[in-house]
């Protein structure tokens, strides 16, 4: 992890990256007006060049990136033979290479499984260190510079809550809350990263923390390879079918699972939104047991405290489970409790006949 951060006035830092910078709820108000930039230690880049590196990525994931256009963002997933997600990655082609940001976490794994899938392909995919991730919203990101070798600027945009092409929707709501995040990454060049920490040193440019990072990704809903993700975890209990799936492209692996549960069953988890009780200080870990009683029911994938609707958070729930049941959640403090939003309706897949219903109102964060 880079130490460039560390000298930021106020700067919290650790071994995955600048967490906070002393006003964690301040941050995310910056972060999501465009008005700060975060550094995402947390997120690390696999370049792929070669004639073959489009078709190639489509025939190994779960996204139809033949035609892919140059300066399009989409996702991939990486599926085993059953359907469960072992990998995912961001995509931006430049007309040269295919640039992949993945989770650090997940990184090296992704890289050597497709160093295994080259057999006698064009394609020759490498981690690229020297070059970094910074997040914001799209307009933040204009004043950084991210040229690619080929000339693109290298921003992902990212799709959510958007349907692309092929994919499906399980999430009732309407609108979506991911609607109000906007968010895009640069791979930009180290020397890139380091003029941007010596601009926050300096007092020229605002930076805003993971903390704030994973808050307003929780609030929109968005699912990710490191919190959200375990052995079991099928695209379809996450709401990922709506922007890493294509239903219609050609085989892949795991693609007859993807198929069977969309066509005719139901994932057999789901994951749902919780809004928690605020009256403590102290929010649930990740893998916090969630239950109906004393029966545990599920875990709590990822927890945080937004600025505008305090201590929320993201659970995996049995698809069982009703969407009115009383949920507590596991802390520290003692059980917590929590009002369940669904993401993932129990009847999700073949029979999903859903209305959209309004969110629950929104809540001030905590005093």
């Amino acid at each position: 992890m880079s130490d460039l951060f560390t000298a930021v006035p106020g700067a919290v830092v650790d071994e995955s990256g600048l967490q906070h910078l002393g006003s964690p709820l301040a941050e995310q108000r910056r972060l999501a007006a465009g008005a700060a930039l975060a550094p995402r230690a947390d997120r690390a880049v696999i370049a792929v060049p070669g004639e073959d590196r489009l078709s190639w990525l489509d025939s190994l994931s779960s996204q139809a990136l033949t035609r892919l256009q140059p300066g399009v963002g989409t996702e991939l997933l990486i599926l085993d033979p059953q359907g469960h997600v072992e990998h995912a990655a961001s995509v931006l082609d430049d007309g040269e290479t295919t640039w992949l940001i993945a989770d650090r976490a997940d990184a090296d794994g992704l890289y050597d499984w497709l160093r295994k899938m080259r057999f006698r392909l064009r394609v020759d995919p490498r981690i690229a260190e020297e070059y970094a991730v910074i997040g914001g919203t799209a307009a933040a990101l204009e004043d950084v510079s991210a040229a690619s070798p080929a000339g693109m600027p290298l921003v992902w945009r990212d799709p959510w809550p958007d349907v692309t092409p092929g994919g499906w929707a399980y999430a009732p709501v309407d609108p979506h809350p991911g609607v109000d995040r906007d968010w895009a990454e640069a791979i930009v060049t180290r020397e890139e990263e380091s003029r941007i920490a010596d601009a926050a040193v300096r007092g020229d440019l605002r930076l805003a923390g993971l903390a704030a990072v994973e808050a307003l990704r929780v609030a929109a809903w968005r699912p990710r390879w490191s919190t959200e993700i375990d052995e079991r975890a099928l695209p379809h209990e996450l709401d990922w079918l709506r922007t890493a799936v294509h239903l219609d492209k050609g085989c892949y692996r795991g693609q007859e699972t993807i198929a069977k549960v969309h066509n005719l069953g139901h994932p057999p988890r789901r994951l749902v939104a919780l809004q928690l009780d605020g009256s403590g200080s102290v929010l649930p870990v990740h893998g916090a047991a969630v239950r109906v009683g004393d029966d545990e029911v599920g875990r709590v994938t990822s927890a945080a405290l937004h600025f505008e609707e305090g201590p929320i958070a993201l659970a995996v729930v049995r698809r069982s489970i009703p969407v009115d049941a009383a949920l507590t959640v596991d802390t520290a403090d003692g059980p917590v409790a929590a009002a369940q939003e669904v993401v993932v309706p129990p009847d999700a897949g073949a029979t999903a006949n859903v209305p959209r219903i309004p969110r629950l109102g929104r809540r001030q964060a905590a005093q």
